[in-house]
């Protein structure tokens, strides 16, 4: 393999020692003080501080009429593509029920969790798409209750996200933001919300800290870290296409790693060069410029097989790939957040509006998880029931003896019970 750039620093992996302290003791003020620091908190981050975070159906109703009808309209038209796959997704999560011996019934039956936390970044990025990928999948999947938070901008309130947030299905909607509003809606906070069970969407890394630690008092979608794009090409496609889709994504933020994988030298020098044009008029430049000078690399292969084994090293977050075999891809790449293949599909369209979520894994978790989907928002629980006497004998002569071997008297002795009193076996002492 050829490098042709470099990154200069390296992707940060786990929690910043002076950022986690920060955040725990955050989360600590709101545990013990409850709304009063929420309120402190909001007034200090955001210069906020309503009589009510809670917005009301006469505010919702109000914020939105207030929206463009062709806004309405595209919103209305993303959240149908993520609803439908969605459901498509959910419909193809079956229950079971199997008999495994006469009259030993094992099976399974998929159930929505009961709350879910939903949050929506602000900031420079009001990260609209976001209700949609939280808030109505949970609703897909069955959740009977969905709130959702989403900060001031610049003590103004975002009436697209708050529409969002409406026509997903959110039970409640809060302008709140940071730490204060995932804490708050991980812990509960009396006077101000009831707490959830699991807890979703992305956010900074105070954001991305603060559910890393409230995680097992909670559920959570996926650690967080900065927003990753892989781009895998060949001479079937020009520089301007491969410097796009990368600064598309390195704008996120400054630590965004941008990488080309190409099995074409020349197209790898030429987006060098496109990347520096692109980046002279990108308004996002500030950004996008930072992360590709820093987080950016264009590698050179020889074949596809070696841009897969590279690829799935990486397990990188978004994947594009545009190839004269993108199918090669699809069926043996096995570390990625997402795949986009061919030119005529992009990582935006995952983004925003397409219908596949865009809560996805970073920093190498796509090795062991995929992104947030509506199979998140359900527990998969099993169940068993014995109804025939001979068959829970039998079982219960193996189980016994199992269990002595484990030393687990109280084990042996649920099953010796039942050895008992359904058969005429003689229990062993």
């Amino acid at each position: 393999m050829k490098v042709l750039k470099e990154a200069t620093r390296k992707g940060a992996h786990g929690s910043d020692t002076e950022l986690s302290t920060k955040v725990a003791g955050i989360l600590a003020r709101i545990e013990t003080e409850g709304e009063s620091a929420v309120r402190d908190l909001s007034e200090q981050f955001d210069k906020w501080s309503p009589t009510s975070f809670r917005l009301s159906q006469a505010e919702i109703d109000d914020i939105i009429s207030q929206v463009d009808p062709l806004t309405i309209a595209d919103i209305e038209f993303a959240q149908t593509q993520i609803r439908n796959f969605a459901q498509v997704q959910l419909d193809s999560m079956k229950p079971v029920e199997v008999e495994t011996l006469p009259g030993v019934f094992l099976g399974h039956k998929n159930i929505p969790v009961q709350n879910v936390g939903a949050y929506v970044p602000g900031g420079r990025y009001p990260m609209v798409a976001s209700a949609h990928m939280s808030v109505l999948t949970a609703k897909v999947a069955g959740v009977p209750r969905v709130i959702a938070c989403t900060p001031p901008i610049n003590g103004e309130i975002p009436k697209e996200t708050v529409a969002a947030m409406a026509m997903a299905g959110a039970d409640e909607i809060y302008l709140l933001g940071g730490i204060q509003a995932v804490g708050s809606m991980a812990l509960g906070v009396e006077g101000l919300m009831d707490g959830v069970d699991v807890l979703v969407g992305p956010g900074n890394a105070f954001v991305a800290e603060a559910k890393r630690q409230l995680y097992g008092r909670v559920g959570i979608d996926l650690p967080a870290g900065p927003t990753e794009t892989l781009v895998i090409a060949d001479d079937t496609v020009d520089a301007e296409m491969c410097a796009t889709d990368l600064l598309g994504q390195a704008e996120h933020g400054p630590s965004s790693p941008a990488v080309l994988l190409t099995t074409s030298e020349a197209l790898g020098h030429a987006t060098i060069t496109e990347v520096a044009r692109q980046l002279e008029t990108l308004p996002t430049a500030d950004v996008a410029g930072v992360a590709w000078e820093n987080y950016g690399r264009v590698l050179v292969c020889d074949t596809n097989e070696e841009m897969l084994a590279v690829a799935d090293d990486l397990a990188f977050e978004h994947v594009q790939v545009m190839t004269n075999d993108d199918d090669y891809f699809l069926e043996n790449m096995v570390n990625y957040g997402a795949l986009f293949l061919g030119p005529m599909t992009h990582v935006a369209n995952g983004d925003k509006v397409i219908g596949t979520n865009h809560t996805l894994p970073t920093q190498g978790a796509a090795r062991y998880t995929g992104g947030l989907w509506v199979g998140k928002f359900i527990k998969t629980c099993t169940y068993q029931r014995v109804t025939n006497a001979e068959s829970a004998v039998m079982v219960g002569e193996y189980c016994s003896r199992l269990c002595a071997i484990e030393n687990f008297a109280g084990h042996k002795a649920q099953a010796d019970i039942r050895v008992a009193r359904y058969g005429t076996v003689e229990v062993a002492g």
